[in-house]
């Protein structure tokens, strides 16, 4: 299976490459049908690949956007610190 995995995520990073060259998001969804008329199994692989690098690639933006407005409130600028990771745990512990 992990040989599907890996064919199924390099496609992936291609198709969403090709997609934003030619600003066509349907392109993801016009290889997922191709994909799954001869295997479903990496059709199943290849959408779970893109789902999570969109995901990661709106989360990397977010996070772009508010390291660009810095710090706020006196919060720590280092990530992964600051007062919502630093609250102490429900009940007093």
């Amino acid at each position: 299976m992990r040989v599907a995995e890996e064919l199924a995520d390099a496609l992936a990073r291609d198709v969403i490459a090709a997609a934003d060259e030619l600003g066509d998001e349907g392109l993801i969804t016009e290889i997922s049908a191709v994909l799954g008329a001869s295997s479903p199994t990496t059709q199943e692989a290849y959408m779970t690949a893109i789902r999570v690098r969109l995901a990661e690639r709106r989360a990397r933006k977010a996070l772009e956007a508010r390291l660009a407005k810095g710090p706020s409130g006196g919060a720590r600028t280092e990530i992964g610190a600051g007062p919502i990771l630093d609250a102490p745990e429900p009940g007093g512990h």
